[in-house]
C-alpha cells in the first residue's frame, strides 16, 4: 500500500545488551565450533539487538550472528550445555510480552542466513531462516514471479510463516503455511531434521501455526508463482474518508464479499504534527492482471460498495509487486515503546468502531500528539475461500474458518510512565472488540497477540495434540518464549 509516513511515525527498539560474565562457559563452548563467517557478540562489545518495540523489552549477554546450519546447531547445544536459555530472531518484530531471557541467555540472531534460491522453473524457492519479507519478495520480483508473504517489509518472512502468515494475495493461495513444502528445522536437542508432508509429518503440521514452540527454521522450501513482468502486480491504494463515514463504511465492509483476489484494511491515524488530526484511512486491494484501464475497472467494481461513500481521497492504482507492500516502511524505523492489543473477529460491529474512533481521539487529545502521536487503530480483512478448502485441522493454526478480520490495537509512544495508560487505552480496546466480535471466543492470531491471552485463545482446538507432540520434540520446553505450550 502507499506509505503512511505522513499519517503515523512508526519504530524499531534498540535494546542494550546486559554485561554478562567474560568467558562464560556457553562462549568456552561456542567459540571453537563457529564458521568463519559467524560472530559471538558478548555485552562487552557494546552490542545491540534491534526490536519492533522497547516495551516489555529483554535483554541478553550473548548475540550469536549465525551464518550456517551448523552454527545454528552448536547455538542451541552449548546454550543446552551451559544451562541458559535461547531464542531465535530474524526480522525481530514480535511485539509478544512473553519473553523470559535474561543476562546469561543467548539470541540466535538469522538475519545473515538470507539466501533465497529459485528453481529453474521458478515455481519452488529456498528462503533461509533470516531473510526479510523485503527480500523475499525483491527477489521473486526480480525472477518474474511471486511468493506468499505478509505485508509488512521488515518481518522475518520465516517468523510470520510459522504463526500463519496472512498476506493480500490469500485468496487466490492460502496462508504463507499452505505455501511451505517442507522446513529444514534445528531441533531443541540441537539435530537437524528435514519436515514436509512426507518426512516427519506430525512436526511439517505443528510448525505451521505454533512453529516458535518446536524449533528453528534454518530454511525452507516455498512454492512460487511464475507471473510476466507486465502481470506482475496489484492495484491497490489509500482511501481517506470523513470520520462521519465510519459506520456506513464499517457497514460496508462488513457487508463486503471478499473474492479470491481481493483484501481490505483500514485504519485510524492521524496526520501528525502539529495538531496530529484524526485520519480515517481505507486500503482495498486487488491481485490484478496488470496495469490495464480494463483490469482497473475491474477492481474499481469490486469495491463498489466502499466507492459509493464517496471518499475525499483516492491514491489507488496499479502496482508493481515488489512495490505493494511499500507502505509497511512506516512501520519499519527504529525507536519508541509499543504497546499493542490484538483480536480477531467475525463481524464488525459500526457502533464499536464509532466509540473506538472516540476513544482514539481522546487518547491522542489527553495525552498529547507529540507524545502518544504514532499511535493507531488496525484492521485486516482477507478472502477465506483458499484456507478453507483446506480444513481446519489441515495444520496447527486453528482459525481457518472462523476469524474474518483481525485487529490491533498500537499505543506509540516514548515515555515510560505512559506506559499504565497506553496498557489502559489499548486493551480497553480490545475489550470492546471482544464483546460484539460476533465469535465463541477470544481467538486470536498468534503474529497479532499482546500476550496474556490463554493458550486455547492462541490454539483452540489443537492445544492438546500440540502439547502431546511438544513433550515429543521438546521435552525439556527450550522453546519456551513465544507463547510456550507448558
Amino acid at each position: 500500500m502507499p506509505s503512511l509516513v505522513s499519517v503515523v511515525g512508526l519504530a524499531l527498539a534498540i535494546v542494550p545488551v546486559i554485561a554478562s560474565p567474560a568467558g562464560t562457559s556457553f562462549e568456552s563452548c561456542l567459540r571453537p565450533k563457529l564458521s568463519k563467517a559467524a560472530k559471538l557478540i558478548t555485552a562487552q562489545s557494546d552490542v545491540i539487538v534491534p526490536r519492533w518495540t522497547e516495551y516489555k523489552e529483554f535483554s541478553t549477554g550473548h548475540i550469536v550472528n549465525v551464518s550456517t546450519e551448523a552454527d545454528v546447531q552448536a547455538s542451541v547445544q552449548c546454550a543446552n550445555q551451559a544451562g541458559v536459555q535461547f531464542f531465535a530472531q530474524s526480522g525481530g518484530n514480535a511485539w509478544a510480552t512473553t519473553w523470559s531471557l535474561g543476562e546469561n541467555d543467548v539470541v540466535i540472531n538469522l538475519r545473515h542466513m538470507n539466501s533465497i534460491e529459485f528453481n529453474m522453473e521458478r515455481t519452488l524457492v529456498k528462503v533461509g531462516g533470516g531473510a526479510t519479507v523485503a527480500e523475499l519478495t525483491d527477489a521473486a520480483y526480480a525472477n518474474n514471479t511471486q511468493v506468499v508473504t505478509a505485508n509488512c517489509n521488515c518481518v522475518g518472512a520465516m517468523g510470520a510463516t510459522m504463526g500463519a502468515g496472512y498476506s493480500r494475495m490469500m485468496g487466490e493461495r492460502g496462508f504463507m503455511i499452505d505455501n511451505i513444502v517442507s522446513f529444514r528445522v534445528v531441533l531443541a536437542s540441537g539435530e537437524i531434521v528435514d519436515a514436509s508432508s512426507t518426512t516427519n509429518a506430525d512436526l511439517w503440521w505443528a510448525m505451521r501455526g505454533a512453529g516458535g514452540n518446536f524449533g528453528i527454521v534454518v530454511s525452507s522450501i516455498m512454492k512460487a508463482y511464475p507471473t510476466p513482468a507486465a502481470q506482475n502486480g496489484a492495484w491497490v491504494g489509500n482511501l481517506i474518508f470523513s470520520e462521519d463515514k465510519i459506520e456506513n463504511v464499517v457497514s460496508a465492509v462488513n457487508n463486503l464479499t471478499l473474492t479470491s483476489k481481493m483484501a481490505i484494511f483500514f485504519y485510524f491515524a492521524n496526520g501528525g504534527a502539529p495538531d496530529y488530526t484524526p485520519v480515517f484511512m481505507v486500503t482495498p486491494f486487488y491481485l490484478s492482471g496488470g496495469n490495464t484501464t480494463a483490469a482497473t475497472a475491474e477492481a474499481r467494481k469490486a469495491f463498489a460498495s466502499i466507492f459509493d461513500l464517496a471518499p475525499e481521497a483516492d491514491t489507488t492504482t496499479w502496482t508493481p509487486y515488489n512495490e505493494v507492500n511499500a507502505g509497511s516502511e512506516s512501520f519499519c524505523v527504529t525507536g519508541n515503546r509499543k504497546v499493542s492489543y490484538g483480536a480477531a473477529q467475525g463481524q464488525l460491529d459500526p457502533t464499536t468502531w464509532r466509540a473506538i474512533y472516540t476513544d482514539y481521539t481522546n487518547f491522542l487529545t489527553e495525552n498529547g500528539g507529540d507524545n502518544v502521536g504514532s499511535s493507531l487503530i488496525l484492521m485486516e480483512a482477507y478472502s477465506l475461500q483458499f484456507a478453507e478448502q483446506k480444513g481446519d485441522y489441515s495444520s496447527a493454526y486453528a482459525w481457518r474458518s472462523t476469524n474474518r478480520f483481525n485487529t490491533v490495537a498500537i499505543a506509540w509512544y516514548t515515555d515510560e510512565s505512559l506506559d499504565e495508560t497506553a496498557n489502559s487505552w489499548a486493551s480497553q480496546v480490545r475489550d470492546d472488540w471482544r464483546a460484539t466480535s460476533g465469535l465463541k471466543s477470544n481467538s486470536t492470531y498468534i503474529n497479532f497477540a499482546f500476550g496474556d491471552e490463554s493458550l486455547e485463545d492462541i490454539y483452540g482446538d489443537n492445544v492438546p495434540i500440540l502439547q502431546s507432540l511438544k513433550s515429543y520434540y521438546d521435552p525439556q520446553n527450550k522453546f519456551n518464549q513465544f507463547f510456550p505450550l507448558v
